[in-house]
C-alpha cells in the first residue's frame, strides 16, 4: 500500500514556511505517495486547504490525527517535545534537525525508533546533491531578504540620485561572507544601485563577487581559508587580526554592513566589535544574519532589531521565513526530490539505502539508531592506467611522425606552390590571374576573420557576419543577367550561367538563415 506522507502546521513561533506546496503535492502523488496536509499549514505562506484538496492532499483537522496517520512527516524545523510525543515505531521524518547542535532532541527520537533524515546534513560536495540542497535555498532567500530588511532601516536611497533639491550618493554597503547568502544579498544590493563591496576567507570566491558587481576587499594577510563541504574555515589568530583592521576601516566608511559568516557546529565568529559599531555614522545599518547562532556583531540580539550608537542592528532569525511563499515553493521542491530518491521505483513506499552516499549523509537516525555523523565519503576507484602504445622507431635521418616539419620540408612545400603559381601566371589569360589573386586573398581573409576564431568567442552575431559574406550573390547575378545592349562580350557559356544560378540559390540559403538563426538566438537572452 502506498505511504502516506503528512505535512503539519509548523508550531515554532512566528514560522510562516509549510513543508510542501500544492503543485509540489501532485509531483508527489505521480510518485505513488498519499499526502496529507494539516487544516491551515499553508496559511501564513498564502496556500489555502482548498488549494492542497484540489491538488489531491487530504485535509487533516488536527496535528495528534495526522501524526499518528503519517508514515513519513515532511517538516520545516525540528519537531517539538509535544511532537515527538506523537510519533509512533517505524515513522520517517524529514526536516532540518542540526543534530550536532540539538543531542536532547536526538535521545528523544531515538526513544520513539524512528527513522530521521535530516536535511541539513546534506553532503553538499556531491553534484547530484544540489536539487535537494534546501540550505542552499535558503540561504539565497535569506541573503535578499537581508538586503531588503537593510533598505527597509536605511533612510536614504541605495542608487545614487540627482534631484532638484540636490544629489544623493549612492549608498555603500559591506558584505562579510561571499557565501550562498552572501552572494544574493551582493546581486541584490548592488541591482539596487548601491555601492557593494565584500570579503570572504575563501579567496577564489572573489572572481564571483566582482561578476555580481561587487568589490572584493582582501585581508593584508596570506592564508587558505576553504573548509570541508565548501563552508569557511576557522583562521588562525594571525588572520583574524588582519580581518578586524579591514573591518574596522569598512566601518567607518560604509553606510550598510551584512554578515553571513557561520562556521558549522560552532558558535557564530565575532567579526564586528562594539567599537566598530561606535565608529560608524549614525543611521546606518547592520543586519546579521548570523543571529540565530549567537550573532558575528557583540551587540546583536538574536531576533530582535535594536538600536546602539545611532546604529540600526537586525538580528532577526526568520529571514527567509519572511518569503514565506517562495521559500515554501523551493523548499517544497527540495523535500521532493528527496523523496525521488528515496522512491525509484515511484510505488509510494521509500528505501532509505544506506549504500547511497547522498541518502546516508541525510540519515541521522536509522529505525531508533543513531547513525551520525556519516562515515567519509568513499574515494573513487584509481583508474588503471592505459598501456602507453610503443613508438614506432622511424628510420635514421628522419623525423618522427609526431614531429613537427623540418625546414627542409617546408623549404621544398613553398617551392612546389611558387612554380606551380609561375606555371599557372605563364598560361593563364590576364583576367583570370586577377580574379584567382582575389580568390586566394578571399580564402586567406576568410580563414582568418571566420575560420581562425576560437569557438568560445562565437557569438550570435557570426550567423549575422555570415549572412553579410553572401555579398557574393553579386558576382552570381551579374553572370546570369541579360548583355548589356551594344555589349561585344556577349552572354557567358551556359555551363557559366548554371553554376551561378547555383550559386545563388546556395547564397539565398546561406543569407536567410544566417538572420534566422541569429533572431533566434538573441531571443534565448531576451527577458
Amino acid at each position: 500500500m502506498p505511504q502516506l506522507i503528512g505535512v503539519p502546521r509548523e508550531s515554532f513561533a512566528g514560522e510562516k514556511r509549510v513543508a510542501t506546496v500544492p503543485e509540489v503535492v501532485e509531483k508527489l502523488k505521480k510518485l505513488g505517495f498519499r499526502v496529507a496536509v494539516q487544516s491551515g499549514a499553508g496559511d501564513a505562506a498564502n496556500f489555502s486547504d482548498e488549494m492542497y484538496h484540489a491538488a489531491g492532499a487530504d485535509i487533516v483537522d488536527t496535528a495528534q490525527h495526522l501524526w499518528s496517520a503519517a508514515d513519513i512527516v515532511f517538516k520545516v524545523r525540528g519537531p517539538t517535545a509535544e511532537e515527538v510525543g506523537l510519533m509512533h515505531e517505524g515513522q520517517t521524518l524529514i526536516s532540518f534537525i542540526w543534530p550536532a547542535q540539538n543531542p536532547d532532541l536526538m535521545q528523544s527520537l531515538v526513544a520513539r525508533k524512528v527513522t530521521v533524515l535530516a536535511i541539513d546534513s546534506l553532503p553538499r560536495t556531491l553534484s547530484r546533491a544540489q536539487k535537494m540542497d534546501a540550505l542552499t535555498s535558503m540561504a539565497g532567500i535569506s541573503g535578499y531578504r537581508a538586503v531588503i530588511e537593510a533598505a527597509n532601516a536605511f533612510g536614504r536611497f541605495f542608487s545614487g540620485q540627482v534631484t532638484a533639491a540636490g544629489k544623493v550618493p549612492p549608498a555603500k554597503v559591506f558584505i562579510a561572507g561571499a557565501g550562498v547568502a552572501g552572494l544574493a544579498a551582493i546581486g541584490t544590493a548592488a541591482s539596487l544601485g548601491a555601492i557593494v563591496r565584500a570579503n570572504d576567507t575563501r579567496a577564489e570566491v572573489a572572481d564571483q563577487v566582482k561578476s555580481l558587481g561587487g568589490e572584493f576587499v582582501k585581508v593584508d594577510y596570506e592564508e587558505e581559508g576553504s573548509g570541508g563541504g565548501g563552508y569557511a574555515r576557522v583562521m588562525s589568530e594571525g588572520f583574524q587580526k588582519a580581518q578586524r583592521e579591514m573591518y574596522a576601516k569598512q566601518a567607518k566608511d560604509v553606510d550598510i554592513i551584512i554578515t553571513t559568516a557561520l562556521i558549522p557546529g560552532k558558535p557564530a565568529p565575532k567579526l564586528i566589535t562594539a567599537d566598530m559599531v561606535r565608529s560608524m555614522r549614525p543611521g546606518s545599518v547592520i543586519v546579521d544574519m548570523a543571529g540565530e547562532q549567537g550573532g558575528n556583531c557583540e551587540l546583536t540580539v538574536p531576533g530582535e532589531a535594536v538600536v546602539r550608537h545611532g546604529v540600526t542592528i537586525i538580528g532577526y532569525t526568520d529571514l527567509a521565513s519572511r518569503l514565506a511563499k517562495q521559500a515554501s515553493t523551493l523548499y517544497g521542491t527540495n523535500l521532493f526530490r528527496v523523496a525521488e530518491e528515496l522512491c525509484k521505483t515511484k510505488d509510494g513506499v521509500i528505501n532509505v539505502n544506506m549504500e547511497d552516499d547522498a541518502i546516508r549523509g541525510l540519515t541521522v537516525i536509522k529505525e531508533g539508531t543513531i547513525t551520525w555523523p556519516p562515515p567519509a565519503p568513499k574515494a573513487p576507484a584509481a583508474q588503471p592506467k592505459p598501456a602507453a602504445k610503443p613508438v614506432a622507431q622511424a628510420p635514421k635521418g628522419h623525423g618522427a611522425a609526431s614531429e613537427p616539419a623540418s625546414a627542409k620540408a617546408i623549404a621544398i612545400t613553398f617551392l612546389v606552390a611558387a612554380v606551380v603559381f609561375w606555371f599557372i601566371g605563364a598560361n593563364a589569360p590576364a583576367a583570370f590571374i586577377a580574379h584567382f589573386t582575389v580568390f586566394v586573398l578571399a580564402c586567406f581573409v576568410g580563414y582568418m576573420v571566420i575560420w581562425n576564431v576560437t569557438p568560445a568567442l562565437h557569438t550570435p552575431l557570426m550567423s549575422v557576419t555570415n549572412a553579410i559574406s553572401s555579398i557574393i550573390a553579386i558576382g552570381a547575378l551579374v553572370q546570369v543577367a541579360p548583355p548589356i545592349a551594344g555589349d561585344e562580350a556577349g552572354r557567358p557559356a551556359s555551363w557559366i550561367i548554371g553554376l551561378a544560378v547555383a550559386s545563388i540559390a546556395l547564397v539565398a540559403i546561406n543569407m536567410f538563415g544566417g538572420f534566422a538563426v541569429t533572431q533566434r538566438m538573441l531571443q534565448m537572452f531576451r527577458k
